[in-house]
């Protein structure tokens, strides 16, 4: 809050035809903080992603010529609500009602080598992936897939797109969800937790993907805004030199433990999964009761998938506040 009273106190914004002070000291730090090369800033992360697609698809056109634009994604991801996006993201119910939708997109099942393999070829231009599915349903990506595809993208000359809208920024455990898994991606989106709750994205590249927008061949009014980057500057020097990712690393372990102890107890319970503080619970009954009884008892959880309750809580959520969470949870579930 100091940072953006202080920065609204100044400059609220300005064009981008001019160096803004607060947008370059947050590239440098996201560069110096990643495998990335370059940032470009925006929004949201539905515009992160748009911008994505487009440099691929830029990418491929100057290197390689005009066939080489189909992009591959997975089955249950979710890449946001713009156009591009909604085409990207492979939930058709987020498609209907808005065909006809962009050409070139192709869909794989989610941690399924053997289908990307078959489906990739000489016209991708890229494969986009979510390290771990939020929306799909908490599905954590093997280190086996996203190896199997970064050589695929290698041996295609294709660009790997890592979305971590919501898994960047500290909430797995790492700065960055691909830390876990040791595979550089070519490309990574971000927003949600970069902003501390103030609106604000971020597409970052790296090697000559970096190097093929040219002025004016993509932009935002607004994105990187003097008062946005103030905000996710201060934001990401908090989460760095607090050590906020490894303390979600710990707390997660606990949150981690705790529901596990509600699947040992409750039979409808299926499955813990998820990294750091990004945890599903897949239940073998519909999961919206429960989320509905939670929230009368001062519990926010949602449901994603239908039969995915899932937990993710604050960066800085205590030991104490997980198990009272817990506490509440268990309650409602032994009423089932």
């Amino acid at each position: 809050m100091e940072a953006i009273c202080e920065q609204a106190g100044k400059l609220i914004h300005c064009s981008n035809l001019y160096y803004i002070e607060s947008q370059a000291l947050l590239a440098k730090m996201l560069i110096k903080n990643s495998v990335m090369d370059k940032a470009f800033f925006c929004n949201s992360g539905a515009e992160a992603n748009e911008a994505a697609i487009k440099l691929a698809r830029k990418y491929a056109k100057v290197k390689y010529g005009p066939e080489k634009v189909e992009i591959i994604t997975a089955l249950d991801s979710f890449h946001g609500r713009t156009l591009a996006a909604i085409t990207a993201t492979g939930q058709p119910k987020y498609q209907k009602g808005f065909e006809p939708l962009p050409a070139g997109f192709k869909y794989v099942p989610f941690n399924d080598l053997q289908a990307l393999t078959e489906a990739i070829g000489p016209q991708t231009c890229a494969v986009m992936l979510e390290p771990i599915q939020g929306e799909g349903g908490v599905n954590v990506a093997t280190k086996e897939y996203l190896d199997g595809a970064r050589d695929l993208c290698k041996n295609f000359g294709a660009l790997l797109i890592f979305d971590e809208v919501q898994t960047g920024i500290g909430r797995t455990g790492r700065l960055f969800a691909y830390e876990h898994y040791d595979v550089k991606p070519d490309i990574v989106t971000l927003a949600k937790a970069l902003g501390g709750g103030f609106p604000i994205g971020a597409m970052l590249a790296r090697g000559e993907a970096a190097k093929v927008f040219q002025p004016g061949d993509h932009a935002s009014t607004f994105g990187g805004n003097p008062l946005a980057c103030a905000a996710a500057l201060a934001t990401l020097e908090e989460i760095i030199e607090g050590k906020v990712a490894e303390y979600t690393g710990t707390v997660g372990e606990i949150l981690y433990r705790e529901l596990e102890k509600l699947r040992e107890k409750y039979g409808y319970v299926k499955d813990i999964r998820g990294k750091g503080l990004l945890v599903g619970m897949e239940l073998s009954i519909e999961g919206k009761k429960i989320v509905d009884a939670c929230q009368e008892k001062g519990l926010l959880i949602n449901c994603v998938g239908g039969y995915v309750l899932r937990f993710i809580p604050p960066l800085i959520v205590s030991a104490t506040e997980i198990r009272q969470a817990i506490g509440i949870l268990d309650g409602v579930m032994a009423e089932i």
